[in-house]
């Protein structure tokens, strides 16, 4: 039976074929014969009880420029048309949207947990686990938690890929700026953690399928750069699961399993826990041809089998 999948994804000429989780996902599942399509955000909707999308057919190709081959839009009932939607974008609006689907399309990640699992929150119901954090607007706290520990990362709570990182070294007078910065900016309390030095050696990214680990790969900052993501330069390199890696893992994939985060990426540093990232995960791409884990075959196994349970 063929297996019909609709994609909620960033527009198809914005993708790096060589690098890029959704891509790779959707040309394995090509690959096994699914149907496939396309659509934004902005072409989801509710109505009248039906969960619908505005989506394209697709099939895709490993030629970057011609990486798209897309049909005329169609109407989809998300309950009726699709037996998967991959939500690859966290926009709250979508996710309360996809949920209406529960017991009906499988959604993966599960909308509801994505919704509910900030990537630098989720890592706080594992205090043993991360390096010493606070998270707050309260400007005496932030002082005090500075003065404890000197050297430190600050980085809006909602970021990603990098974005509004910096470090905080003993002396630098930058420090109140800083913070008015980012408390004029947003609403939003902000993170601090202790800056940790094995960040120089590499910032390790683990990924896992189902809560179980799959591989990992390091990313290792530009010189002079303090952050590690591949948006901003950082190189990746193999690398093998040791003994914290796997001690993260038992602690946090029980959980993950539980909250039908089936593809997931985390950030380790120095043996500590950094980041959940349950939306999309990179690195998925650099395992393969690093190591020959293909993380997308395994997801797609594992979807076979929650959709043959389900049936």
């Amino acid at each position: 039976m063929t297996m019909r999948v609709a994609v909620q994804m960033d527009p198809m000429d914005t993708v790096n074929v060589d690098g890029d989780t959704t891509f790779a996902l959707m040309e394995e599942a090509q690959a096994r014969g699914a149907e496939m399509w396309v659509y934004q955000p902005e072409n989801l909707a509710w109505n009248a009880g039906r969960v619908e999308a505005r989506a394209r057919p697709v099939r895709v190709k490993r030629v970057q420029g011609e990486h798209a081959e897309l049909g005329e839009p169609v109407l989809l009932d998300l309950a009726r048309d699709a037996d998967v939607v991959l939500m690859r974008q966290a926009y709250q609006t979508a996710a309360h949207v996809l949920e209406q689907l529960k017991g009906q399309t499988l959604v993966l990640n599960d909308p509801f947990w994505v919704r509910s699992s900030p990537e630098k929150i989720l890592p706080l119901i594992f205090p043993e686990l991360i390096p010493p954090t606070l998270i707050t607007r309260d400007i005496d706290a932030l002082t005090a938690f500075r003065d404890e520990h000197q050297d430190l990362i600050i980085k809006p709570l909602y970021g990603n890929g990098g974005a509004g990182v910096f470090r905080m070294t003993p002396g630098d007078g930058n420090f109140s700026s800083l913070l008015e910065m980012f408390l004029t900016s947003s609403r939003e309390p902000v993170i601090a953690q202790a800056f940790l030095r094995e960040v120089e050696k590499g910032d390790k990214r683990v990924l896992l399928i189902d809560g179980e680990p799959v591989g990992a790969i390091n990313r290792v900052p530009q010189k002079g750069e303090t952050r590690s993501n591949m948006h901003v330069g950082g190189r990746a390199e193999a690398s093998g699961l040791d003994a914290h890696d796997r001690r993260i893992c038992d602690a946090i994939g029980p959980l993950l399993k539980e909250r039908g985060l089936v593809l997931v990426g985390i950030d380790v540093i120095g043996g500590k826990l950094t980041e959940i990232n349950v939306t999309s995960p990179t690195g998925v791409q650099e395992l393969k041809r690093f190591s020959g884990v293909d993380t997308c075959a395994l997801f797609w196994d594992c979807v076979a089998g929650k959709l043959a349970s389900r049936s």
